[in-house]
């Protein structure tokens, strides 16, 4: 019998209840192991012959053990992939997926939006090893192509954007990738699977930070890049071993425990940041909300016809001086000051404009931007929040 995603998502990475094991825990323990036995040598060598031919087996406790291997399955279910690589953070897995499909010489095409330390990254590990990027706007797919170099291997997205929540084409993208043979790898982490399906959209690679939605409770670090097509799984399954990325079983664990409760998390923060856009929409110093799934952002269109739902992220440009967007945030009480976001609790950060310069979506214009987190609090509550905040802000002269 076929089952629906929700439904794999509670039964996934169980602890096996059947005729061998006829007493069983409901969660699968954490297996923490770095040593891995062999019954035999014949064993050992039939673990290496089988490795090299690219099965997902455990020779050494880096790949981990069983825990590992069910929330590889779980990834590879929630994005529609056929394989699923494990790291110790988001940005690790951007590195993972990076390092392992681009090599001296090539050139990638990167789009404006995309979170901040890829920049990083790119400025030091990649220019060093003479990879070579062009950061564009990639709403405009004649700009897209034009930017396309004879060493261009690699299109690298994020959608929605970082800061802004910046919907992209992905089919045309990948359109255009296709017609000049390139790879479209994207960051998944606003969508993880339940929102947002980049690999059934036609990208090669997708990339999340399982430490937002996935994990949901701030309380774990993980990254996964996740891949259906063999070429790019051999390469990514290559390179990776190589490059020894592990991650704790413990944190498996957790993973495997967040992405129980993920969709009625996620349903429960998209229906209350509606309401916040809302809230927003009719105070005077709003100058644009950045949440695709409000009816008035400008990329809703792209949201309602590629995405499956939403989230708890919104950022808003509000017509205050910086003096005033700081005492707003810091006026705040049911919200801390983070920069981080997908657990259960509300957060918000007072952006630095001088990081929007290179985003084409931002108005030049604004003064200020706050990006917000909307939590499991009462969204009522949250708005009371908002409300004595936003008077502490308009009292504030210069």
């Amino acid at each position: 019998m076929a089952h629906s995603l929700l439904t794999k998502l509670s039964h996934l990475g169980t602890a096996p209840c059947d005729e061998f094991h006829p007493r069983a825990p409901v969660a699968l323990p954490s297996m923490r192991t770095s040593t891995v036995r062999f019954n035999s040598i014949d064993d050992l060598h039939d673990t290496y012959k089988r490795q090299a031919a690219g099965e997902r087996i455990v020779g050494y406790g880096r790949m981990g053990m069983d825990t590992h291997a069910a929330f590889e399955q779980i990834m590879c279910e929630l994005e529609g992939g056929s394989r699923a690589f494990l790291a110790p953070s988001g940005l690790n897995a951007i590195s993972m997926a990076l390092l392992s499909l681009l090599s001296a010489g090539d050139h990638m095409l990167i789009a404006d939006c995309v979170y901040g330390p890829v920049r990083q990254l790119d400025d030091t590990v990649l220019r060093r090893m003479n990879i070579s990027s062009t950061y564009c706007s990639m709403r405009d797919m004649a700009t897209l192509e034009a930017n396309i170099q004879p060493n261009t291997k690699l299109i690298y997205v994020e959608s929605p954007g970082s800061l802004l929540f910046e919907m992209l084409d992905l089919p045309a993208i990948v359109t255009v990738a296709k017609k000049h043979n390139l790879l479209v790898v994207t960051d998944n982490t606003w969508g993880s699977g339940i929102a947002y399906r980049p690999l059934d959209l036609g990208a090669d690679v997708s990339v999340v930070a399982v430490t937002k939605y996935i994990g949901g409770h701030s309380d774990l670090l993980m990254g996964a890049v996740v891949a259906k097509d063999e070429a790019v799984i051999k390469q990514l399954d290559i390179n990776q071993y190589a490059l020894g990325f592990s991650t704790s079983a413990d944190d498996v664990w957790l993973a495997i425990r967040g992405v129980r409760t993920i969709d009625v998390r996620m349903k429960r923060q998209a229906e209350s940041t509606l309401k916040v856009c809302e809230f927003f929409e009719q105070q005077a110093e709003t100058l644009q909300i950045y949440h695709p799934a409000y009816a008035k952002d400008v990329n809703h269109a792209l949201w309602k016809r590629d995405a499956l739902g939403s989230n708890g992220m919104l950022s808003v440009a509000l017509n205050f001086t910086k003096a005033q967007t700081k005492v707003f945030v810091e006026a705040l009480e049911l919200f801390s000051i983070g920069y981080s976001w997908g657990g259960y609790e509300s957060l918000i950060d007072m952006v630095n404009t001088d990081f929007l310069k290179n985003h084409a979506y931002w108005n030049q214009n604004y003064p200020s931007l706050v990006r917000m987190h909307i939590g499991l609090e009462s969204v009522e509550d949250l708005i009371a929040d908002y409300e004595q905040a936003l008077a502490k802000a308009r009292a504030v002269v210069g």
